[in-house]
């Protein structure tokens, strides 16, 4: 009897998943000295410049740094984007590596790892959840990767949960124990 429940609990969760499509990764290296670097264009303007890079399959991607941290938004419009003004508030860098969320082969969400310095020794690691959707691509979720054993685990599962529905007038959501982001 439990074999047959746990089998026809397989199929009902399966033909969801298989419903809602395929959830996979994807993972692309960004090293800036591959990308383009554009001059600020006027003198007031917070960065120096910015890089504009190519993601997942050539997605279009601006990254900038001002004030010693990072900022990293997707889409044909990525400096219009709100992800392009959002960073953390310790002075940061962001790690090479990106995870891409695909739902049937296409981006919806980003996980990357930020490395951060308050700038009085205390360094730590944060996984950035952004989610891409046109006019609406933006941080969703920060997990502290050092204070979290399952941290990719917690930030897939923002990822799958929360793109696509998260307004972007919200601030991300501190998932699991907050560690340095309890502030």
């Amino acid at each position: 009897m439990r074999s047959m429940f746990l089998c026809l609990m397989f199929v009902l969760f399966g033909f969801q998943a298989q419903a809602a499509g395929q959830i996979e990764s994807a993972y692309t290296k960004v090293i800036l000295d591959d990308c383009t670097f554009v001059a600020a264009e006027e003198v007031s303007s917070t960065y120096a410049g910015y890089f504009t890079c190519e993601g997942y399959k050539g997605m279009p991607m601006a990254i900038a740094e001002g004030d010693l941290r990072m900022f990293v938004s997707f889409g044909t419009s990525a400096r219009e984007e709100v992800a392009y003004s959002q960073t953390l508030p310790m002075f940061n860098t962001i790690n090479e590596t990106f995870e891409w969320r695909l739902l049937d082969g296409k981006p919806f969400a980003t996980i990357l790892r930020w490395f951060t310095d308050d700038g009085l020794g205390a360094t730590g690691q944060v996984l950035v959840v952004s989610q891409i959707l046109a006019g609406h691509t933006c941080h969703i979720a920060y997990v502290d990767a050092l204070a979290n054993k399952n941290a990719n685990v917690l930030a897939r599962e923002a990822a799958d949960t929360l793109a696509g529905r998260f307004d972007c007038q919200n601030e991300p959501k501190v998932l699991g124990n907050p560690g340095l982001l309890d502030y």
